[in-house]
């Protein structure tokens, strides 16, 4: 059986944490950020978790990480 390619794309943007689950980056932070706020600026940089219904494909799409 052949090793499985992992999607360089998927990988470059989530990783899985420890407990399982899938971690991304939050979108809206990179432009047109005049008027955003500070607080909304300031929570876009905490990471977010994938849901679980697409958690089990994202795992397919990254399987060595």
């Amino acid at each position: 059986m052949p090793k499985q390619k992992t999607h360089r794309g998927a990988a470059k943007r989530m990783s899985i944490t420890k407990g399982g689950l899938v971690k991304r980056a939050k979108a809206y932070k990179s432009h047109i950020l005049n008027k955003k706020s500070t607080k909304r600026k300031r929570n876009l940089r905490k990471p977010a978790f994938v849901s679980p219904g697409e958690v089990k494909v994202i795992k397919k799409l990254i399987p060595y990480k």
